[in-house]
């Protein structure tokens, strides 16, 4: 069933929403946030994906990518099948107080769909939103930056450490962004 929000144009501009199943909380922990850094690095380096923006939630991401191959479903097919492999072996080998419950969730989850082998980390959706113009552009960074800040994480976008604002406000970011070339402003 089509949802309405498809990646139609493989080279354009997105802001792409990567949700876990059931909103689980698990970026709540520092591994697995770091688990998609790396992962966001790997497909930048390897796959030339272009990161415009991103921010990592609880139990969501929030990016603006661009793939300069023209293969952006396949790039973001490989790395949800990536990091969800590496959240579950992860659950499964460190300690983790929620272990029996989110494995659990996951695999439930995962029977719900056919094409799902064991357990399920991501839904299936990206909620994709084709972007144009520099206003609806400029939004949509906003809105993404602006996520922890709503959260009551940090005062500022730019403290927030797990996001692309701090690239956008001159400080180190954790993973390399394209800088989009608009200009930059906090709440």
């Amino acid at each position: 069933m089509s949802t309405g929000y498809q990646i139609n144009d493989q080279e354009g501009l997105y802001y792409l929403t990567f949700q876990i199943v059931d909103w689980i909380d698990i970026f709540t922990r520092q591994v697995y946030r770091d688990i998609v850094i790396e992962s966001l690095r790997f497909v930048i380096e390897n796959k030339n994906l272009n990161v415009f923006a991103f921010v990592i939630m609880s139990n969501h991401i929030h990016t603006i990518m661009q793939s300069s191959t023209g293969e952006l479903s396949n790039t973001i097919r490989d790395f949800k099948k990536f990091t969800s492999k590496r959240i579950i072996e992860t659950i499964l080998s460190t300690p983790e107080s929620r272990r029996e419950w989110m494995i659990n969730r996951f695999g439930s989850n995962a029977r719900q769909h056919t094409r799902n082998q064991i357990f399920q980390v991501w839904t299936h959706e990206n909620h994709a939103i084709y972007l144009y113009g520099s206003e609806f552009i400029r939004d949509k960074i906003e809105y993404l930056h602006d996520n922890p800040v709503r959260a009551r994480l940090v005062e500022k976008p730019e403290d927030y450490l797990y996001s692309s604002a701090r690239f956008y406000a001159g400080l180190d970011c954790l993973i390399p962004i394209v800088d989009i070339g608009l200009p930059w402003k906090t709440i």
